[in-house]
Formats: C-alpha cells, sequence, structure tokens
C-alpha cells in the first residue's frame, strides 16, 4: 500500500522535526533547491527543499513543473517567508517526468480561454482546483439538504422517448447506419428496426418521470445530466449539463417557492462555511479582474458580499405581470437600450430583462410568478384568470434564471386542452397522464441548472469554466 501524508494535512501541522512522505506534482522548481509541491488535497502548495550537493544531478534535471515526484525527509517549522512548514528532503523520487518544453501549463498566468483548450490539464489549476471543489461541495449539500428532508433521490432514465419541454431540441439516440437507414413504405426512417423498436432521444428533463415518483414518495429529487441540442454559443448554455429537480405531492406555488429558497440558501450557506479557502481565492480573483474594468462596470459588492447578501435576504417575489409594468417604464426600455424591447403584456423574458430586475430594480434574487400560459410548459397549472399559470422562475444577478419551477396541473381534463392545444401527443404519454386518472394530487416542482448554481457561487463568468469537459456546438473534446 503507498503510504503518504497529504499536504493539506501537513500545512496545518504542529508536529515537528518527524519524518513525512509526500507525493504530488510540481509547481516549480528554485535554484535547483526549493520545490512547491501540490498533490490536490488544497489550494496551497508545501515547499520541499532539496539538498542539491547530495542529489544526483539527473534527478534534479528531471524536477520540471508538471513532474510527479514522492519526497521524503524531516517536516520543520520554515523560516522562509511564504510558508509555515516544510520537508527538508533526505531523497526524492521521480514518479512521472514532465518534458518542460512540451507542458502547457507554466508558472505564469494563464487565460481561461487557452485553458478551455487544455481542460484535461486545468484541473492543476489553483482556479480549477477551486472551481471543481467548489462544485462537489455544492452537490454534496443538495443531496444532504432533500436527505435531511426526506426526499428519495430517483435515477431517471437519460434515453427516453418523450420530450418533457416540447421544444423538440434533442439528440436523437439510435444504432441505425446512417449512410443506409431502414425506410418505411412512404419514405420515412422505419424506427421499428433500431434498437428500441422507436425513435428515442437524450432527456432534456427527469420531470416527468419525477412526478410518477412524487405521487408515490411524496417528495422526490432527481439530479443527473440533461442535454439539449441548441445551437447556443453563450457564456450561460451547454448542450450537456446536470439538473437537480425536486417534485413534491400535496404541495402548491407557494411551498415550491419555499422549498427553492430554502434548498438555494442551505447550499450557498454550505459552501461559505466548507469551502472558505476556495471562495477566498475566487473572491481574491474577481476583486483583480473588476480592477480592470472601468468605474461604471465594476460590480457593487465582492463575491462572498452577494453570497452573505443572498442569505440574509428574502427573495422579492412578484408576478409576471408586475415585472412587465416594472420593464416597461425603465429607462432602459423607455431609451430603447434594451435589445428586446418590452412594449406588451405577453412577451418571452430575456436574460436583459431578468438581470434588469435583479440587479438594477429589486438589487436581490427575485422570483418571478404567474407567466402566460402561452409561452410556458404544457404541464403547468393553469390560474383561475384562464390567461396565465402557476409558474415560478428564481432570477439571480450575474445569472438571470437560476430555477425554473411550477405547480402542476392535477386536473386531467384541463391537462388534456393544455395538450392538444400545445400539440404534445397524448397517446405517447398516456403513462404520465396515469397519475391524473389514479389518486390525482395537488403537486409542484422546480428544475436547478446545477451549473448555473456553480457558475454564481464562483464568480466565474462562463458556464464552459464551471463543468469539467463542456459540450457546446462544434465541441466536445477530451
Amino acid at each position: 500500500m503507498i503510504s503518504r501524508e497529504k499536504i493539506s494535512d501537513l500545512l496545518q501541522s504542529t508536529t515537528f522535526d518527524r519524518e513525512v512522505t509526500v507525493m504530488g506534482w510540481v509547481r516549480t522548481f528554485r535554484n535547483n533547491q526549493f520545490i512547491a509541491l501540490n498533490d490536490g488535497s488544497c489550494m496551497g502548495n508545501l515547499q520541499v527543499v532539496v539538498d542539491f550537493n547530495n542529489t544526483d544531478d539527473a534527478i534534479l534535471k528531471r524536477i520540471n513543473t508538471g513532474a510527479a515526484i514522492k519526497a521524503t525527509g524531516q517536516l520543520v517549522e520554515s523560516l522562509g517567508k511564504g510558508q509555515t512548514v516544510e520537508v527538508k528532503a533526505t531523497s526524492v523520487e521521480i514518479l512521472g517526468d514532465s518534458d518542460p518544453e512540451k507542458f502547457p501549463l507554466q508558472p505564469k498566468k494563464h487565460s481561461l480561454e487557452f485553458l478551455r483548450e487544455i481542460a484535461h490539464l486545468r484541473f492543476r489549476t489553483n482556479t480549477f482546483n477551486a472551481v471543481f471543489k467548489l462544485r462537489h461541495a455544492l452537490a454534496f449539500a443538495i443531496h444532504q439538504f432533500f436527505n435531511e428532508r426526506g426526499f428519495v433521490y430517483m435515477h431517471t432514465p437519460i434515453i427516453t422517448a418523450s420530450d418533457a419541454e416540447g421544444a423538440g431540441e434533442m439528440f436523437k439516440v439510435t444504432t441505425l447506419d446512417l449512410d443506409n437507414p431502414p425506410k418505411t413504405e412512404n419514405g420515412a426512417i422505419n424506427y421499428a428496426e433500431d434498437f428500441f423498436g422507436r425513435a428515442t432521444n437524450l432527456t432534456v428533463s427527469g420531470q416527468l418521470e419525477g412526478e410518477l415518483a412524487a405521487m408515490a414518495f411524496g417528495q422526490i429529487y432527481t439530479f443527473g445530466p440533461t442535454f439539449r441540442a441548441e445551437n447556443s454559443n453563450t457564456t450561460r448554455h451547454l448542450a450537456e449539463f446536470w439538473m437537480m429537480e425536486p417534485e413534491i405531492a400535496f404541495a402548491d406555488l407557494e411551498d415550491n417557492m419555499n422549498l427553492a429558497e430554502d434548498m438555494l440558501k442551505f447550499v450557498i450557506k454550505y459552501a461559505l462555511e466548507n469551502c472558505k479557502e476556495e471562495l477566498e481565492f475566487l473572491n481574491n480573483r474577481l476583486l483583480e479582474e473588476e480592477k480592470q474594468k472601468p468605474q461604471q462596470e465594476r460590480s457593487e459588492l465582492s463575491l462572498i458580499e452577494k453570497l452573505n447578501f443572498c442569505l440574509s435576504n428574502d427573495f422579492e417575489r412578484i408576478t409576471y405581470t408586475e415585472a412587465i409594468n416594472i420593464l416597461k417604464a425603465s429607462k432602459p426600455n423607455q431609451k430603447k437600450q434594451f435589445k428586446y424591447l418590452i412594449d406588451s403584456w405577453g412577451a418571452d423574458l430575456q436574460s436583459e430583462h431578468e438581470r434588469y430586475l435583479v440587479e438594477k430594480h429589486f438589487k436581490k434574487p427575485v422570483i418571478l410568478t404567474d407567466y402566460p400560459k402561452d409561452i410556458k410548459s404544457f404541464y403547468m397549472r393553469l390560474n383561475d384568470d384562464g390567461k396565465t399559470v402557476a409558474a415560478m422562475d428564481i432570477l439571480f444577478p450575474g445569472i438571470g434564471e437560476i430555477v425554473g419551477g411550477s405547480q402542476r396541473e392535477e386536473r386531467l381534463d384541463i391537462l388534456k386542452e393544455r395538450m392538444v392545444e400545445m400539440h404534445v401527443p397524448q397517446d405517447e404519454l398516456s403513462w404520465y397522464l396515469d397519475t391524473r386518472r389514479f389518486g390525482s394530487a395537488p403537486h409542484a416542482g422546480f428544475g436547478l441548472g446545477f451549473e448555473r448554481l456553480v457558475l454564481f457561487v464562483s464568480g466565474m463568468t462562463n458556464i464552459r469554466d464551471v463543468i469539467a469537459f463542456p459540450r457546446f456546438p462544434k465541441s466536445a473534446e477530451f
């Protein structure tokens, strides 16, 4: 068994003058003597001091940035600046070489764009060490939140024959020969000969299956990958991303909003308490970036201040109609500064509108409710006015929509009417309609785009930097 001590533990150690063995990757090697070693356990580096007079020159020449090494020696208090402990090495072993002429991560600042091109190596930078440890903590906090409240974690299918959103922007799954697919008599592709005997696609949401489970367990959540074949190249969209979707029986829209706000505050609080080193680093990184911007474009709050601000304020709750009136009267709309001008009720709100409400008007997270039925999905409960549905979106600063949900339509006759209106085939969703035929009950749920949550909590500005290997149009690298 390989025996080593983690650098995170040694940096906290107060027990000195003992022999330790460490393993990690060389960040820098200075003066043929000082190794900055990192093993991924924390963002800090451990200084390993090499006795170059008594170390083989062949070994010294192989201690390059990126190389993996094993060092054994005495853990001592450091007299130098920048570290409290160091290891005086008695032996250094090269575990894996790194050619300094070819290794792309040299000890200097690299742009995020460049690091995306070498996403398989960017984990070794401090920025991505922080981002992905934060991502881990947020995922863990989500599971903890729902587990403590008695929710059942459901795994819904990734391959499905239904389109939960009715959007049609899906990736098809097939084993047919694309060069010579079987055809029906009328010339259409004969999916009866496909692997599943019908047309299938990658899921856009686990919601419909989640509703089935909620009608038995009372409260469930799903958390897994979802896919959208949108030709979108923005800083907020991915073709493959993770969604967390709870469904709760015997609940209305207000219950849904309360659950979503409580969940967001819980996971943000968890990150603040358990990722202090990572958030401090990302906070300072963001402050440095802000210095490059004109004064009027700088954020009023630092990253950590923004996170604490979300915890200390109730989210503003307003209807879509109230939001439209605010936007119509706003300066950007009056002066035609919005790309999409708001001139009438029924408009589909864009990111610029959502961010105006959050960042300029209310200056805190906003929950919008009661959207026009024509711009929302068939499964959302029709309100008594016949024009709006019991939907809700949560808008966050810098992000726009982070959560979308609704009270679900539990009345079979009205759900069928909505499906006809929106051209959703009832025969393909007969299993879904059974939940309304047999013991229907009021229920609600929402979807959280997990990468958008990580984007918000980390302060990163591009969603491609908060998922390990981003998938977007014309890119499926690594």
